[in-house]
């Protein structure tokens, strides 16, 4: 039995059936059917100190190529007003752009309304020269959400779509999550509470995806027929409908931590951290009817496991992901590094790379970005070049942002933790018009002495 150990978004002790996820912790650890009685939630330490979220969670070998030209630029740094009104701690947050290149996001903690943990959130907006405004500031006052990670995606009419971890209608304790829109007026209306004292879902997952009807997909890593997460559709009017409830059976994965990718035909496909033929997760598609198949199951020998990022197509209708762990390295924590994987149509895996050769990033969480010429661009939670004692990052690494090519070659393009850097990256990437890759990182930056309360970047090829 592995001793009391802090997770990379999840924090486990010998014999607990509940895991935290921690989005201030480097490692993850597979979870054990239990009660889901046991959770609670710990306070963000002040304003600028650490937010514990719990939530029930859970080969092609390529040598590290140097960086050569890539530049990286802290756009914003977070807390910069008193008592951090424009935010803190974007945690999970893949940023969103609109047609005028201005940025959007969500922070965890922060904003103009007190929680008990020391904010309830925010979604921001932040301009090509680094004005930053916040849109809405979440409440917990009994109807809104707060505590919202994962970011928002963005319609062609520019309203915002996002998910909040905790709030809402139902108290039960301290209210299940929430789905919300905000328009760009600024008006928010809450399309869904959740509610984790009946049979629904419960603290709802970043990366929701919308159909040609308005639709909206997504899913919970708690709650439904087995308690161990649901797939969710809640129509433009607000009605909600569970479309599938993970059951650890042995088959069936359990436990989602990422949203969903949709295709043509409204069929729906995403990753469970756990369960699967070896325990070790799972990529599942679910059809409109709600039927599921499970495509492939982690954690079969030098295999990835346990994937907490969702999926992205490419033209052939493979799709790309990673897994936190598995591959062939070990790493300083005692697991193994993480891996890039390719799955067919016809659901036959290939490793594309292994984490874990020297100065290389580990543990991935976040999903990848494709290019029109095949290239995968993403972030690691920890290793690169970097490690600051007494910032968090002494032990694992302050994480790093990669490119893989279609033949297995990665590049470092940019290693955290410098001074004044951001670091403890659990958000994945997005482009610019000019090929520029933004980000967010949950800790770093200049304010909030010693770990930081976020940063948004810019890497520059």
């Amino acid at each position: 039995m592995r001793p009391s150990a802090t997770v990379r978004g999840l924090k486990r002790g010998s014999g607990n059936s509940a895991v935290e996820r921690n989005p201030g912790s480097t490692k993850l650890a597979s979870a054990t059917p239990g009660s889901l009685d046991n959770v609670g939630f710990a306070g963000w330490g002040g304003v600028c100190g650490v937010l514990t979220l719990v939530v029930f969670s859970a080969l092609l070998l390529g040598a590290v190529q140097p960086a050569h030209g890539q530049t990286e630029t802290v756009l914003y740094s977070f807390c910069a007003r008193p008592n951090c009104t424009d935010g803190a701690g974007p945690s999970w947050v893949t940023p969103v752009f609109d047609g005028e290149g201005n940025l959007y996001g969500t922070t965890l903690v922060g904003g103009a309304y007190s929680c008990n943990h020391g904010g309830c959130g925010t979604v921001f907006e932040l301009t090509p020269s680094g004005t930053e405004t916040i849109l809405h500031s979440f409440d917990d006052n009994g109807t809104d959400g707060h505590s919202s990670w994962g970011g928002v995606f963005l319609d062609n009419e520019g309203t915002l779509y996002g998910t909040t971890l905790l709030g809402g209608e139902y108290i039960c304790p301290q209210g299940s999550g929430t789905v919300f829109e905000l328009t760009p007026s600024g008006t928010e209306t809450i399309l869904h509470s959740f509610d984790r004292c009946e049979t629904d879902g419960f603290w709802p997952n970043p990366g929701l995806v919308r159909d040609a009807e308005g639709n909206i997909y997504g899913t919970t890593s708690a709650g439904g027929a087995y308690s161990y997460g649901t797939v969710f559709k809640v129509t433009p009017s607000g009605t909600e409908t569970i479309l599938h409830s993970f059951d650890p059976n042995g088959t069936d994965g359990w436990v989602p931590a990422a949203g969903l990718v949709i295709d043509k035909k409204g069929n729906l496909y995403g990753t469970t951290v756990n369960g699967g033929a070896y325990n070790g997760g799972t990529v599942f598609k679910l059809t409109p009817s709600g039927k599921e198949t499970i495509l492939w199951s982690f954690g079969n020998g030098t295999d990835g496991s346990h994937p907490y990022a969702g999926l992205v197509f490419d033209k052939k209708r493979n799709l790309y992901g990673t897994t936190e762990e598995g591959g062939v390295y070990s790493c300083p924590y005692g697991y193994t590094c993480g891996t890039v994987f390719k799955l067919t149509p016809s659901g036959m895996e290939t490793i594309l790379y292994s984490f874990g050769v020297s100065g290389d990033g580990y543990a991935p969480v976040a999903g990848l970005l494709l290019d029109k010429k095949g290239n995968l661009y993403g972030t690691t939670a920890d290793g690169g070049s970097y490690s600051r004692e007494g910032y968090g990052c002494a032990l694992y690494g302050c994480g790093t942002v990669f490119k893989l090519t279609p033949s297995g070659t990665e590049t470092i393009l940019h290693s955290f933790g410098a001074s004044g850097d951001g670091y403890q990256l659990n958000g994945g990437l997005v482009f610019d018009k000019k090929g520029n890759l933004y980000g967010a990182t949950y800790r770093g930056g200049a304010y909030c002495a010693p770990y930081g309360c976020g940063t948004v970047f810019k890497v520059t090829p």
